[in-house]
């Protein structure tokens, strides 16, 4: 088994666009900051989802699910209501219970938020587990 370092070949750039509503937003009709975390955890659902797992099959066939660990935002520019965004996320490390990704949060080419997530795999005991062998060999191999 590959060892617990960075991937060695990097894994494709996910993109996840979408659109500012008004429920996003406050008073002034720019994106509450804590909104920024919905968009980035939209986003890894839909990157696992792309890679072929979702959460319910993870609980239902393993046991296990990811949780944030650890999580930095760095707000750039504010995003207003009805931008269209991306959500560009990369994974940069996979370890043995652990998976660390990089999230920019975009309007065209400006970065408006970068975010550094570290997630870990847990039982439902909310227990750290081994990361399930599918998916450590989805994020490890560059398909």
């Amino acid at each position: 088994m590959p060892s617990a370092a960075k991937i060695a070949k990097p894994v494709p750039e996910h993109v996840f666009p979408f659109r500012v509503y008004y429920e996003d937003t406050d008073a002034a009709g720019i994106v509450y900051y804590a909104n920024y975390l919905k968009f980035a955890e939209r986003a890894r659902t839909e990157m696992l989802r792309a890679r072929g797992f979702d959460h319910r099959q993870l609980d239902a066939e393993d046991g296990v699910a990811f949780a944030v660990r650890a999580c930095s935002a760095d707000y750039l520019l504010p995003a207003r209501l009805d931008d269209a965004l991306e959500v560009r996320t990369r994974v940069t490390h996979v370890g043995g219970a652990t998976l660390e990704a990089d999230q920019d949060i975009t309007r065209e080419d400006a970065v408006l938020t970068r975010l550094k997530v570290r997630l870990a795999c847990i039982n439902r005991a909310g227990r750290p587990v081994r990361i399930p062998a599918a998916i450590l060999a989805a994020f490890r191999s560059n398909p």
